[in-house]
């Protein structure tokens, strides 16, 4: 009876090398070890060097084609690697990538790569000299755990507490909510002013030459002039000095309590964003606006896990062709 769903042994391999080289046909081989003459012929095919089958030879081959059938490519396959080297390069986190394709390609496992899967590649010990974690927004050789900073405290006339503020603004449901801080530059001298819309994650910055009251509030006018009166309801502020002049900013406004920059968390995370490009100790003065709105604009259109892996300029524009509608109806 002729074997079935089983591999040739060393031995048979071994019996086939002694048959051949007494000049036996494959037919009688495939009797002598009770095999199919095709699975014979296939062997002495696949495994043979150089024109003559040794057995060792043959073993080892089919050994080492074993192994490399079940490698596995580190990043999943040669697609999904080159396509998260792209994507670290620009700056995403593992955690981006991997929700980014799951958006795009939804159902596809061959697209499918879990971002921790990605950690750990970065941060296996053969990887070590590649230096993959320099990619990362936090630049870490080891992950660490993330921790926030405190705002001051300042005295703001006007100031309307955050505790006041409606209701639907907590729920992050409702479009044209945002929460706007400073960044400052090295020694003091200047800063940006950052506004970011609490639904969208939507960011707006603008350099500011000297981080005072009249000068913010003409930056933040100009930020807010040409969106639509739906699309800037409040804004929601720490309580540093130069947000005196709150009250010309052409929208409500609210402020966190002292010592609360958790209660502006969309805007200390966005503020964070910014920073993996203006990092502390930064001059400023350097760049011009320019510069600033194209690092502005990459953040903009990186995918947010918050937002199902859409980017937030894909959900702002999507939140103002809504409100058209509303308001042509």
């Amino acid at each position: 009876m002729v074997k079935k769903h089983t591999k040739l042994t060393a031995l048979e391999r071994e019996l086939i090398s002694v048959l051949l080289a007494q000049k036996t046909s494959i037919r009688a081989i495939a009797r002598e070890l009770k095999r199919s003459p095709g699975t014979i012929s296939d062997e002495i095919s696949r495994n043979s060097f150089k024109g003559h089958y040794v057995a060792v030879h043959a073993q080892a081959k089919t050994e080492k084609r074993s192994i490399n059938a079940r490698k596995r490519h580190p990043l999943k396959n040669r697609s999904v690697y080159s396509h998260v080297l792209k994507k670290l390069r620009m700056g995403w986190s593992p955690e981006q990538i991997s929700g980014r394709l799951k958006f795009k390609k939804p159902n596809n496992p061959y697209w499918e790569i879990s971002y921790e899967c990605i950690y750990q590649y970065i941060y296996s010990e053969e990887n070590i000299l590649k230096t993959l974690w320099d990619f990362l927004p936090r630049k870490q050789k080891k992950r660490r755990k993330k921790y926030g900073r405190k705002a001051q405290r300042s005295k703001i006339p006007d100031r309307t507490s955050i505790h006041d503020r409606l209701a639907e603004i907590e729920t992050r449901l409702t479009f044209g909510h945002w929460e706007g801080d400073s960044i400052e530059s090295k020694n003091h001298q200047g800063g940006i002013h950052t506004e970011v819309e609490r639904k969208t994650r939507l960011i707006m910055a603008q350099f500011i030459k000297d981080l005072t009251a009249r000068e913010t509030a003409n930056k933040a006018c100009q930020m807010f002039r040409d969106l639509p009166k739906q699309a800037k309801k409040s804004t929601t502020l720490d309580n540093g000095k130069e947000f005196t002049n709150h009250k010309q900013f052409g929208l409500p406004t609210y402020f966190c309590d002292p010592y609360s920059s958790w209660q502006r968390g969309t805007n200390e995370n966005s503020n964070g964003l910014i920073r993996r490009y203006l990092p502390k100790k930064t001059d400023f003065s350097k760049f011009q606006q320019w510069e600033l709105d194209d690092m502005i604009n990459e953040i903009n259109n990186r995918p947010r896990k918050c937002l199902g892996y859409r980017t937030s300029q894909e959900a702002f524009d999507e939140e103002l062709k809504i409100t058209n509608v509303r308001i042509q109806s």
